[in-house]
C-alpha cells in the first residue's frame, strides 16, 4: 500500500512539474506575441512586420548558433529584406543574424554577386561588402559577400528557412567591420 501511495505521489508531482513547464512556455509565447512588431501589407501583397527602418546601433554580436530552429547570431537564414529606397518593397534573400534589438533580429544581407569588380562604385554608393566564401545557404555553392554597413531589422516570424551556420572565424571577420550605415529618414 505504501509503495502504491508513493508511486501515485511521484506521478502527481511529475504531472504538476510538466503542467507548470507548459504554463511557463505558454506565458513566454504570449509575451513574445505582445512584443511582436506590428503587421502590415507590403506592395507585393504579402504581409509582414511593419519595417521601422534599419538599426542605428550595433547589437551584442556574441556568436551563439544553437541548432534549435530559432535564428541565432552566427546563423544564415532566409527572410524578406526591404529595399533601402522603399521599405514597402523588397525580396526574399539570405541574411546573417548578428544580434537582437527588442523583438527584432539584427541581420546583414548576403549576395552571390561579386562586388570586388565594382568596389569603387559600391563604396561611392555607400555600400561595403566582405567576402565570406561558400556555404550551405546557397544551394549552387556560389561564393557570397555580406554587406557590412546596413543593419537590417528582421521580425523573427519573417524567417522563411534556415541556411547554415557561418564558421566562427568568418563570423568574427564580418562583425569586426560591421557598423550602421547612414539611416534613411
Amino acid at each position: 500500500m505504501a509503495t502504491t501511495r508513493a508511486r501515485i505521489t511521484a506521478a502527481l508531482h511529475g504531472l504538476l512539474r510538466r503542467s507548470k513547464a507548459a504554463s511557463e512556455r505558454l506565458a513566454h509565447r504570449r509575451e513574445e506575441r505582445e512584443q511582436a512588431p506590428a503587421r502590415t501589407e507590403r506592395a507585393d501583397g504579402t504581409t509582414g512586420a511593419a519595417y521601422p527602418g534599419d538599426a542605428t546601433t550595433l547589437p551584442d554580436t556574441t556568436y551563439r548558433p544553437v541548432p534549435d530552429g530559432a535564428p541565432d547570431p552566427g546563423e544564415i537564414v532566409w527572410a524578406w529584406v526591404p529595399y533601402e529606397e522603399d521599405y514597402s518593397q523588397g525580396k526574399d534573400r539570405p541574411v546573417l543574424i548578428i544580434g537582437h534589438e527588442g523583438p527584432w533580429l539584427i541581420a546583414l544581407q548576403l549576395t552571390s554577386k561579386d562586388h570586388d569588380r565594382d568596389e569603387e562604385q559600391e563604396r561611392r554608393a555607400g555600400r561595403e561588402w566582405i567576402d565570406i566564401g561558400t556555404g550551405g545557404w546557397d544551394k549552387k555553392g556560389r561564393p557570397s559577400e555580406v554587406r557590412t554597413n546596413r543593419l537590417l531589422r528582421v521580425a523573427p516570424d519573417a524567417i522563411r528557412r534556415e541556411g547554415a551556420v557561418l564558421p566562427r572565424d568568418r563570423y568574427a571577420a564580418v562583425v569586426a567591420v560591421a557598423r550602421p550605415g547612414q539611416v534613411r529618414r
